[in-house]
């Protein structure tokens, strides 16, 4: 099955060819601010079916569009995402010792319906030293990412503890987008 991918994450690129699904770009460029009053799962939800739908206006075709959405979640707080350096110290030092939540939407639309399922992950991750979350910083990778850190990168090391999915925590949760696309075949089979 081919599908659009609204994102410009490498890394849903990266997941989606791990699974075999043939996909093409949709540069989607939207407001993702959280306006605090919604709970972390209702804002993923609605961030993954916003970029969905903006993708679905660039196309006149029928093939079907997916996005993701990701959130790192301290203590009901959502981090969001690192903007510059100063950022990253100040998320790392929020998480360091403690358990969070890491909280990724996908969202199919397909046929005029659209479908969205939610991945919730627990992280713990360990104390982290001023240096060491220093030396990340510079390597500038925590830049643009949930929570200011990549689990797929040298951050991998904070984590004491995952609970959840990794790919999910990475940014596309393979069971759930697995399980809407399936979904979506079926549905095409069964059509006359």
């Amino acid at each position: 099955m081919k599908i659009y991918l609204a994102s410009r994450s490498p890394r849903r690129c990266q997941l989606l060819r791990q699974i075999g699904v043939e996909y093409e770009l949709l540069d989607v460029d939207m407001d993702e601010s959280w306006n605090g009053i919604e709970t972390a799962g209702d804002y993923v939800c609605r961030i993954a079916s916003e970029k969905a739908a903006a993708g679905k206006q660039q196309i006149v075709d029928s093939i079907p569009v997916l996005a993701a959405d990701t959130a790192v979640v301290l203590n009901g707080t959502i981090l969001g995402k690192a903007e510059t350096p100063a950022m990253a110290r100040n998320m790392l030092r929020q998480l360091s010792g403690k358990r969070h939540q890491v909280l990724s939407a996908v969202t199919v639309i397909a046929g005029g319906q659209s479908h969205t399922l939610l991945n919730e992950n627990n992280v713990t991750f360990a104390s982290l030293s001023g240096p060491g979350i220093d030396q990340y910083c510079q390597a500038g990778e925590p830049i643009g990412k949930a929570g200011g850190y990549a689990i797929q990168g040298r951050a991998a090391i904070f984590i004491e503890r995952l609970e959840g999915s990794y790919s999910g925590v990475m940014g596309l949760p393979l069971y759930e987008t697995n399980q809407l696309l399936m979904s979506l075949a079926t549905e095409r089979a069964r059509s006359p």
